[in-house]
């Protein structure tokens, strides 16, 4: 098995002290069948970013975190990469005038969706009116904008057919970290919309029973928040294939933080995954790269060491670097930074030199602040099979100094 036992704790990968300490105290925390670290690991908010923790009849908002649904999609168009570099820098600049990246909408259009009339909004009006009149609208006004932070559009080339691909990554904006800052508020006694105080990185995981009222409302909000981030990514590569006069002959959608309800070894589990991607036997996935680095569409395998994962692997190539490391501190009053350890010049040079047309996004997501993709899929190299690889030729995110609280 390519994996190590610490404590408990199954270990892919070189173990990260921060990541490592936070899954210990995940394991250490209600009903919990096994916690796991995927090779992307890092810090995260309570439960580590690449950490899987697998409940006995347990659902845990913090592990879930705040973006609730966050995850990838990317389809094969019908036209080969060599269609469109004539035409690439309009196309990128196409991109950026019309998908809506950051806070705010670049357009006026407002996107109608049948999920708006779910049944599971009644979860909200449970809460209370002005709740559910809140992040309705909250969510009306963000369908199918991307926001910013590590969140993107990409166009790829498939190496060994020349095909051009398409790929998103973002999750329920604005709706899903409200959602989760209310139900953390809630399982602490606080108002839904109060204001919470500042909580540790390290803090125990907040837990609910899945047969309680308040665990039954979570699992039914989060799902919805789910359904919105699957409409959202639906809707951002449609107008990316319309931009490019395209068609899809083939997709992978799936989410990364979320909670599954599985069946392992005969027994449900509530399976919790915070920047990891399911991988059950056949089951296709999409794990993306640096802006400078390869992207992957995977398949999980039937193999003994992926059933010892909860059928989980990587979710993208995983920080070494921390967005302030990188960047500097950001002065909102000037609107400039100071002390960061990669210039602006290093990264435009990085993504020309790997052939990228580049939209937007700050040092902290240049490619010196990730892990290489090739080096984390080959730690689950017994638990994937990895069937197209894919080259970014054009990266469209938000700008260097876009705010957005909810970009993680």
């Amino acid at each position: 098995m390519a994996y190590q036992t610490i404590d408990g704790v199954r270990v892919w990968g070189n173990p990260e002290d921060g990541a490592l300490s936070q899954a210990k105290t995940c394991a250490e925390h209600g009903h919990v069948v096994q916690a796991l670290l995927m090779a992307d690991h890092h810090k995260g908010y309570s439960q580590p970013i690449g950490g899987v923790v697998v409940y006995d009849g347990q659902i845990s908002p913090s592990g879930v975190g705040y973006d609730i649904g966050c995850g990838n999609k990317a389809v094969r168009t019908n036209l080969m990469a060599a269609d469109i570099f004539p035409r690439l820098d309009g196309i990128m600049n196409e991109l950026a005038r019309t998908i809506s990246f950051g806070v705010g909408r670049v357009n006026s259009e407002r996107v109608d969706h049948e999920l708006f009339d779910d049944p599971d909004w009644s979860v909200y009006a449970q809460v209370g009116k002005q709740e559910h009149d809140k992040l309705k609208a909250l969510a009306q006004s963000q369908l199918g904008t991307v926001g910013s932070g590590n969140h993107y559009v990409d166009l790829f080339v498939e190496a060994e057919s020349g095909r051009l691909w398409v790929g998103n990554h973002f999750g329920s904006r604005g709706f899903g970290h409200k959602t989760a800052s209310g139900f953390l508020n809630l399982a602490a006694g606080r108002e839904f919309l109060g204001k919470a105080p500042g909580e540790s990185m390290d803090q125990a995981p907040v837990l609910l029973d899945l047969d309680s009222e308040l665990g039954d409302m979570y699992y039914r909000a989060m799902k919805l928040a789910g359904r919105y981030a699957y409409a959202g990514r639906d809707y951002v590569i449609r107008e990316v294939l319309s931009i490019l006069g395209a068609e899809a002959d083939f997709e992978v959608h799936n989410h990364h933080n979320y909670a599954w309800k599985e069946t392992h070894e005969g027994a449900e589990r509530i399976v919790v995954r915070k920047g990891a991607t399911p991988s059950a036997p056949g089951q296709l996935g999409f794990i993306g790269g640096s802006m400078g680095d390869i992207s992957v569409i995977v398949r999980g395998k039937d193999t003994e060491e992926n059933k010892d994962s909860y059928y989980s692997t990587v979710h993208g190539a995983g920080r070494i670097m921390s967005r302030t490391q990188a960047a500097g501190k950001m002065n909102w009053k000037t609107r400039s930074r100071s002390g960061g350890a990669i210039s602006p010049e290093q990264m435009r040079g990085a993504v020309q030199q790997y052939g990228v047309m580049l939209r937007g996004a700050g040092t902290d997501e240049s490619p010196f602040v990730y892990r290489k993709l090739q080096d984390v899929l080959d730690a689950h190299a017994e638990t994937i099979d990895v069937l197209h690889v894919l080259k970014p030729i054009g990266v469209c995110m938000a700008g260097a100094d876009e705010f957005d609280p909810y970009k993680d």
